[in-house]
């Protein structure tokens, strides 16, 4: 095993950690000896030991001369674990390869302290998929002053998200709809508009493998407050925190009906502004799952960072329902070109995922 290569398994083992660490980020970590792997380790549990050192202690004596790949820069302060440059150094390490540096500055100036310590360090191998992985992390540090955001639609291959009686379910396969609950472990809260609460009804919880730490909020942005109370969402406020977004224009008397049913109403005018009310509220990120109107809006207001689409191998037609809608037209020489993180099948669906560039 080469240390591209290790890298590109110490990425796949950082995936194991979704769902579990945030805020801390996703982090990967393979040592060789020569081109052996010795010892791996990921960071599995917000506050647990780091990759580095459950790499480390699979290692034991081997780990001296030898090669750390690390998906991100080596940490070097104390906090709820000890800093990993001190037990990179103590272990006789030889190299570091990171993909990536550590952009919070409380962590920062490992590659430095390794340095110091004569550890040969580089920095970069594998760098987009890193910073792909760590996404929502990058977000947060870059003080953005709204949550990270992502877009999941499951679509038709001619762009529809449910037929024209506004029936959706099921459009995407098993597996499909299986790894949309892998998604939605990783996300501080899931996100729909009114429609689509009023006609599919969800519940926007977890039921997959993965149990996040902290359950995600769900969110809803319906402009006139109109959620009936035997909806699922209103019924179950009280049990799994909710949030609906209206218009300050909405009327006061079905605000204080959601507020009685237990949901935290906050009043915006524009996209911008709900984003901005919901990281104040602690939502540091956000997965949007529908319908075509609220996409539409994040999207021609350039709020959207990630774009997952799950495309499902049937036609409905021009009555059905879009995927997108009020997006504002751009000439082609307009148009932003966004960056392919990646292209897999799912059962007899294609998952598409992209960054805005």
């Amino acid at each position: 095993m080469n240390e591209r290569e290790a890298m590109a398994r110490a990425l796949d083992l950082a995936w194991r950690g979704w769902g579990r660490v945030q805020p801390n980020p996703l982090v990967g970590a393979v040592v060789l000896q020569g081109e052996e792997p010795v010892g791996e380790g990921w960071h599995p549990e917000f506050g647990e030991r780091h990759a580095e050192t459950v790499a480390l202690a699979g290692a034991g004596e081997r780990a001296r001369g030898a090669t750390m790949v690390v998906t991100l820069e080596p940490c070097a302060h104390q906090g709820k674990q000890p800093a990993c440059t001190e037990a990179i150094i103590r272990s006789g390490i030889r190299r570091v390869v990171a993909a990536l540096r550590d952009p919070n500055p409380i962590a920062a100036r490992g590659t430095e302290l390794l340095r110091e310590a004569g550890v040969e360090v580089e920095l970069g191998p594998l760098s987009e998929a890193a910073a792909a992985q760590n996404a929502i992390f990058l977000h947060s540090i870059a003080a953005a002053g709204r949550p990270f955001v992502a877009l999941k639609l499951a679509t038709t291959l001619d762009g529809r998200i449910a037929d024209g009686y506004g029936r959706s379910r099921w459009i995407s396969g098993q597996q499909g709809r299986e790894y949309v609950q892998w998604l939605r472990a990783g996300f501080d809260a899931i996100a729909v508009g009114g429609r689509t609460a009023r006609l599919d009804d969800p519940s926007l919880t977890v039921r997959g493998p993965v149990q996040p730490r902290i359950p995600p909020r769900r969110v809803v942005f319906d402009r006139a407050a109109d959620l009936g109370p035997q909806l699922t969402l209103i019924r179950t406020a009280r049990e799994t925190p909710t949030v609906v977004v209206v218009s300050p224009q909405a009327e006061p008397g079905r605000v204080k009906r959601l507020e009685a049913a237990g949901v935290t109403v906050l009043r915006s005018g524009s996209p911008a502004e709900a984003l901005r009310s919901l990281r104040d509220s602690g939502i540091g990120s956000l997965l949007v799952e529908g319908g075509g109107q609220l996409a539409g809006a994040l999207l021609g207001a350039g709020l959207v960072d990630r774009y997952y689409w799950l495309q499902a191998p049937l036609w409905l037609g021009d009555d059905a329902v879009p995927a997108v809608a009020g997006l504002p037209a751009r000439a082609l020489d307009q148009a932003s070109r966004w960056h392919v993180v990646e292209r897999r099948s799912l059962g007899e669906d294609t998952l598409l995922v992209v960054d805005r560039s």
